[in-house]
């Protein structure tokens, strides 16, 4: 082997054998041959998906993330199936016995059954088509088997004919990925909630311990660390606003398009019964998009979501940097917040400890940020009546909603609920800061209040030491404007304090 050369990795991660392959040396002699339009192959004889799965396992072999690995849309996609069995059984479009025997094979998918068996890569050519195809077969071979015939009989049960009837990729693509992203973004939005309730709590644990408020990582004015906690909880419950009011956009759908929008073998009346029964099963109302051409066409509902996860990822990472820079030292550094102690942080120093909770949410959130502009590429890369790549979009969204709802869990039950403080430091930053000579501009001046501010750090004394030095204000009248208490707003004056100006 010359230095040039790569040995081949062994693990089925990085294998270039394709996994139909795997699958078929697996089944041995227990196989079926099924046909499509481009012509013959074997499927194992227990697999519930088919040729077309079978075929999209043969030209994407890209990643070992199957959609199996997106649980929310293999539910979703079994909603839509099944909402789409009893329109158009209730329009006498499929045969009762059919319809009953594919509602229960999408209700078993929906309770957790034959997630396995939807194979197909999440990231595929063909606009989605090859994970409806999955879908379609996993739904008709279980109905098969429920009504007492062979997998691969579709002659009784058919994947296109039957479960794909008056639908198309099209339609049944995007309004499953968006169902699947409305139900990710509830999950996340509970997790926002859980995590602004622990930053609440920890303010209201810390509501009278003072501090020193920075900014440009300078000393600033004195602050109390429940106020510090409060901002962060208040931010995360903006961001929890702003993604909840995402959820009304994802619930606009397109079934009964078909095609392109001009609902094209279906029904005249399948687009209001689908979207009825199809509001049975969602938890959130589902609407039917008013211009159906433009709806089948349009990405702007993802972009919506992208944008308003990087806003939440963004402001997260940041509240993250905070509790990093707080909890630094323990003895060089800020040392102000004690983070839970979760793990060893070095192999080499020992007893180092990282603050490896809000490391890890840090990179969730970069992750969420390229997840971003991939959304953006591929929203603008569309053509004409319809999006080629939604795949890449629902499975960068569908990633970001889960680990951000996952971050959102890590750092919460193992970070923030877990936050102790350092007291007496605190205290004794506030004494000795100068920080408080703001309060005493409207009395003496910016200038002379900044000529205190030099001599107290050049001479290592107090404000109030130097103020009593030069003489210019009383010391009653200056603890009360100075007292870091009400500098905080911690306890606010009952009356102003009234101290006549100080003439030069």
């Amino acid at each position: 082997m010359s230095r040039f050369e790569v040995p081949e990795p062994a693990g089925d991660e990085y294998s270039p054998r394709h996994a139909y392959e795997r699958a078929i040396a697996m089944a041995g002699d227990r196989i079926r041959m099924e046909r499509d339009s481009l012509g013959e192959l074997a499927v194992p004889a227990d697999a519930y998906w088919g040729i077309h799965t079978a075929r999209a396992l043969i030209n994407f072999p890209i990643t070992r993330r199957a959609i199996y690995n997106y649980p929310d849309l293999v539910i979703a996609f079994a909603a839509v199936k099944l909402a789409a069995a009893r329109a158009n059984a209730k329009l006498g479009q499929l045969a009762p016995e059919k319809a009953a025997a594919i509602e229960q094979a999408c209700r078993e998918i929906m309770d957790g059954a034959l997630h396995g068996e939807f194979r197909v890569g999440a990231i595929q050519g063909g606009a989605g088509t090859s994970t409806n195809m999955n879908a379609n077969e996993v739904i008709a071979n279980r109905a098969l088997e429920i009504l007492g015939h062979d997998k691969g009989d579709y002659a009784r049960v058919h994947p296109i004919d039957d479960v794909n009837r008056s639908q198309s990729t099209n339609d049944t693509y995007p309004t499953s990925i968006k169902f699947a992203m409305g139900l990710g973004l509830i999950r996340l939005i509970g997790e926002y909630e859980a995590l602004a309730s622990a930053f609440r709590k920890k303010g209201q644990e810390f509501a009278e311990v003072l501090k020193v408020g920075r900014t440009q990582l300078q000393d600033a004015v004195p602050m109390t660390v429940g106020q510090e906690f409060a901002g962060w909880a208040h931010t995360l419950g903006d961001d929890r606003e702003a993604l909840a009011a995402v959820i009304p956009v994802l619930a606009e759908m397109n079934l009964g398009a078909t095609a392109i929008g001009t609902g094209i073998t279906a029904d005249p009346r399948y687009a209001a019964a689908v979207r009825d029964e199809l509001n049975r099963l969602s938890p959130v109302p589902v609407t039917t998009a008013p211009d159906l051409i433009e709806a089948t066409s349009d990405t702007g509902s993802f972009m919506t979501l992208s944008g308003v996860l990087k806003r939440a990822a963004v402001k997260l990472s940041k509240i993250c940097n905070d509790l990093r820079l707080l909890s630094s030292g323990p003895q060089a550094g800020l040392g102000e917040l004690r983070l839970p102690a979760r793990q060893a942080g070095s192999s080499i120093m020992p007893g180092k400890v990282n603050p490896v909770i809000p490391e890890v949410v840090n990179q969730v959130a970069f992750c969420v940020i390229g997840a971003d502009a991939t959304v953006t590429a591929a929203a603008e890369g569309g053509q004409l009546q319809l999006n080629a790549f939604e795949p890449v979009i629902a499975n960068s969204l569908l990633q970001s909603l889960a680990w951000m709802a996952n971050a959102c869990f890590t750092l919460r039950v193992n970070c923030v609920e877990g936050i102790e403080i350092d007291r007496p430091r605190l205290r004794a930053q506030v004494d000795a800061s100068v920080g408080v000579v703001t309060a005493l501009t409207p009395y003496i001046g910016y200038q002379v209040a900044a000529e205190l501010a030099h001599e107290a750090l050049e001479r290592g004394t107090s404000i109030r030491e130097q103020v009593l030095a030069r003489g210019l204000l009383g010391a009653e009248l200056l603890d009360k404007v100075l007292a870091p208490e009400r500098l905080s707003g911690l306890q606010p004056p009952t009356t102003p304090i009234t101290v006549p100006p100080y003439e030069i």
